[in-house]
C-alpha cells in the first residue's frame, strides 16, 4: 500500500509541483500590484495587469522548466538548488521586463513592478522550498527515532569543514544509530558557537568532562588535517573515556569519489592512527624515477615487499617482477595487482629461493630489471636466536646472491631493506642485517650497480609484529604479554616505510645507509594499553597485562645510527644519510666464506664468533627482567 502511494506521487509529482508554483507565481504577481497600488485596481490598469499576468506566468514556467527546477528532489535541496532557483527567477524577471517594458510601454507605477515581483517571488519560492525540506527532515527524523529506538550519543571532535559535513550528513540520514550531542574544537573563535543545532561546548581538553555530563557513548574524530603528534594527543584523551572511538576522512576524500554520504565512511580509529606520524612526502620521487622501469622485488609476499609492489605499480613502472619462496602470498598479491593494474603494467610472479644463486641468475637474466628492492629476509628475533645458521644463510648469503645476480644483469640500483636492529646488535637477526649492509657497501663500485641500504624501525601491523599479537591476546580475553615495562621501540606505518625505501632508491649514489627521522619512540606498554582501550576494554581491570621478561637477543632500546657513521641531511628534511664506511672487500669476503662454512656445518659457536668478528658492536647481553 505504501509503495503504491509513493509510486502514484512520483507519477504526478511534476504536475503537482507546477500547480503549487502556479499558485505562488500568481500570488506574487498580484501581491506586487497590491503593494504598489495599495489596492487591486480593475479600472485603468486592469487590461495591462491581466495581460501582463498571462505573460508573467508563461515566462516563469518557461524559465523554471529550462533550469530543470522540477527535476530536483527538494527534500534534499542544498545551496546549489537554491542558487539555481534564484537565477531562474532573475532570468524570468528580465524576460518579463523586456516584454512588458518594450511591448506594452507600461505607466510609471508599473515600472517598479519587476523589482517588487522579483523579491516576492524569490521569497515565496525559496521559503516554500526551505519549509518543505525542513518539514520533510523533521518528519523523517521523528519517524526514524520511533522505529530505531534509542541512538548512541556522539561527541564530535572538530568543527571545521569536515565537522560541518558530518553534521549535515547526520541530518540527511536521521535513521543512523548516532546522534551528535555536542562538539569540541581547539579554535577559540569556535567556542560557544552553534553548527546547525550542535553547540561547540569546549576544547579537546574538555572531552572527559563533556562525555560524563552528556552520557556520551561514541567520540567521532573529524580532524584530518592536524599533525600526527596532535592527533595522538587527542586520541590519548579520548581513549581514557571508555567511549567508542570512531573517525571520518577529510571532506574532500569522500566527495572526490562521488560518495557524499558521511555515515557510510565512519570507521574505527586504529592504533596506527594513535601512533601515526607525519608522512614523508615522496610523490615527486616515485613519479620521477619509476616511470617506464622494470622493477624487481624480492620477498614480494611480505608486508614491506607487497607494499613496494603496490607502489611501483601505482607510480608508473612498466613491468613488475615479484619474487618470493612463499607461493601463497605471491599468488594472492598477483591476483590483487592484476585486478587493479593489469592493463597498465606487465606483472610477473616468480617462485624462487634467494639462497639459490643460479635460480636468481635466471630470473634476473630473463627480466633484466632496472631497479631491485631486496625485502626477502628472516626477521623474527626469538626464532633466529634458536636457528642462527638459518638467519645467516637466508639473510646474509641470500642478500649476497641477489646482489651478485643484480650486478651480472646490469641492474642500475639495488635497494636493501635493513633494520634499526642492525645498530649495535644484541641478537643474531640484527647482526645478520648489519652484515647485509656491509655486503652492499662492499659491492658498491663494481659493474656499475648502485647499492644502497634503508634502515627503519618496526612496521605497524606487519606480519608477526606486536600489534596483531596483542589483538589476538585481547580477543582471547587476555592477558596481554609485554616483555618489559620500559621497553621502547620506534614505529612507522607500512606506507611510510615504503616511502622511505622509494626515496632512498631515487637519491642513491652508492654505498649509503638512509635513515628516516622517526620521531619519538613509543613504550610497548603504552601501545598495549591504547590497544586494549581501542578494543573496548579497560587495562588491568578487564584485560590484564603480564610482564614476561626480555627474550633472548632483545634489548630495551633500539638505535638508528652507529656513532662512526655520522649523519647528513638530504633534500628531504625527514630523511638522513649515514656516511659510507670503508670496507676492504678482499678481507670482508674471506671472512664471509668462513661464516658460510660455520653456518652450513651447524657450528653455532663458530658462527657467533665469526659474526662478532664481522660486527664488532655485536654483543649478546645477559637476560634482563
Amino acid at each position: 500500500m505504501k509503495s503504491t502511494s509513493r509510486s502514484s506521487f512520483a507519477r504526478f509529482r511534476k504536475p503537482l509541483l507546477m500547480a503549487a508554483d502556479f499558485f505562488l507565481f500568481s500570488a506574487s504577481y498580484f501581491s506586487s500590484w497590491f503593494i504598489l497600488m495599495r489596492r487591486i485596481d480593475f479600472g485603468e490598469y486592469a487590461p495591462t495587469m491581466l495581460l501582463g499576468y498571462g505573460f508573467f506566468i508563461a515566462i516563469f514556467f518557461a524559465a523554471f522548466l529550462a533550469f530543470g527546477m522540477y527535476e530536483s528532489l527538494w527534500r534534499y535541496a542544498e545551496a546549489y538548488e537554491f542558487l539555481k532557483c534564484m537565477i531562474a527567477i532573475i532570468v524570468a524577471v528580465i524576460a518579463f521586463v523586456t516584454v512588458t517594458w518594450f511591448v506594452f510601454q507600461p505607466p510609471r507605477v508599473e515600472r517598479r513592478l519587476p523589482i517588487t515581483v522579483y523579491f516576492i517571488s524569490a521569497a515565496a519560492a525559496g521559503g516554500s522550498t526551505l519549509f518543505f525540506r525542513t518539514a520533510y527532515r523533521v518528519f523523517r527524523a521523528n519517524k526514524a527515532r520511533r522505529r530505531g529506538g534509542k541512538r548512541q550519543k556522539v561527541l564530535l571532535v572538530g568543527a571545521s569543514e569536515t565537522g560541518v559535513a558530518v553534521i549535515q550528513g547526520f541530518e540527511r540520514n536521521p535513521s543512523a544509530k548516532y546522534e551528535i550531542v555536542c562538539a569540541v574544537d581547539d579554535n577559540p573563535a569556535m567556542l560557544g558557537r552553534k553548527i546547525r543545532h550542535v553547540s561547540v561546548s569546549g576544547t579537546t581538553n574538555d572531552i572527559p568532562r563533556l562525555t560524563n555530563r552528556h552520557g556520551i557513548q561514541t567520540i567521532l574524530l573529524a580532524v584530518p588535517h592536524v599533525t600526527a603528534k596532535e592527533k595522538r594527543r587527542i586520541s590519548g584523551i579520548c581513549a581514557k573515556t571508555n567511549c567508542e572511538l570512531k573517525k571520518v576522512p577529510d571532506i574532500f576524500d569522500f566527495q572526490s569519489d562521488g560518495r557524499e554520504e558521511v555515515i557510510a565512511r565512519i570507521e574505527d580509529v586504529s592504533v596506527e592512527d594513535l601512533l601515526g606520524r607525519d608522512v614523508v612526502d615522496v610523490q615527486r620521487f616515485k613519479e620521477k624515477y619509476l616511470r617506464g622501469q622494470t622493477v624487481l622485488v624480492t620477498g614480494a609476499g611480505g608486508t614491506i615487499g607487497s607494499e613496494l609492489c603496490r607502489q611501483a605499480a601505482a607510480h608508473g613502472a612498466s613491468r613488475l617482477v615479484m619474487v618470493d619462496v612463499w607461493e601463497n602470498g605471491l599468488y594472492e598479491l598477483q591476483q590483487e595487482l592484476g585486478l587493479k593494474f593489469g592493463e597498465k603494467i606487465a606483472i610477473f610472479a616468480e617462485v624462487a629461493n634467494i639462497r639459490e644463486e643460479s635460480r636468481l641468475d635466471r630470473v634476473f637474466a630473463q627480466y633484466q630489471p632496472h631497479l631491485v628492492f631486496h625485502a626477502a629476509a628472516h626477521k623474527h628475533v626469538p626464532l633466529m636466536e634458536n636457528a642462527p645458521e638459518e638467519a645467516v644463510k637466508n639473510n646474509i648469503f641470500g642478500t649476497l646472491n641477489a646482489a651478485r645476480s643484480a650486478q651480472k644483469s646490469g641492474v642500475k640500483r639495488f635497494v636493501l631493506i635493513s633494520s634499526d636492529k642492525a645498530v649495535n646488535p644484541t641478537n643474531v637477526y640484527g647482526a645478520t642485517k648489519r652484515v647485509c649492509e656491509m655486503v652492499v657497501q662492499a659491492l658498491h663500485g663494481g659493474a656499475g650497480t648502485e647499492f644502497v641500504a634503508v634502515r627503519f624501525g618496526n612496521v605497524l601491523g606487519s606480519n608477526g609484529s606486536v600489534i596483531p599479537l596483542f589483538k589476538s591476546q585481547i580477543a582471547a580475553g587476555g592477558p596481554v604479554r609485554v616483555t618489559h615495562k620500559e621497553i621502547i621501540r620506534y614505529y612507522m606505518t607500512v606506507s611510510e616505510a615504503v616511502s622511505l625505501v622509494m626515496s632512498a632508491g631515487e637519491m642513491a649514489r652508492g654505498g649509503e645507509i638512509f635513515v628516516l627521522d622517526m620521531g619519538d619512540p613509543v613504550k610497548t606498554l603504552d601501545l598495549a594499553e591504547m590497544l586494549i582501550r581501542l578494543m573496548g576494554y579497560e587495562p588491568y581491570s578487564e584485560i590484564s597485562i603480564e610482564f614476561t621478561g626480555l627474550r633472548p637477543g632483545e634489548k630495551l632500546y633500539e638505535e638508528l645510527l652507529m656513532a662512526e657513521e655520522g649523519l647528513k641531511k638530504t633534500s628531504n628534511n625527514k630523511i638522513f644519510v649515514g656516511r659510507p664506511l670503508e670496507i676492504e672487500p678482499a678481507n670482508f669476503f674471506a671472512a664471509l666464506d668462513k661464516l658460510k662454512t660455520a653456518a652450513e656445518n651447524g657450528d653455532r659457536t663458530g658462527l657467533t664468533i665469526k659474526l662478532q668478528e664481522l660486527v664488532p658492536g655485536f654483543v649478546i647481553p645477559p637476560t634482563q627482567n
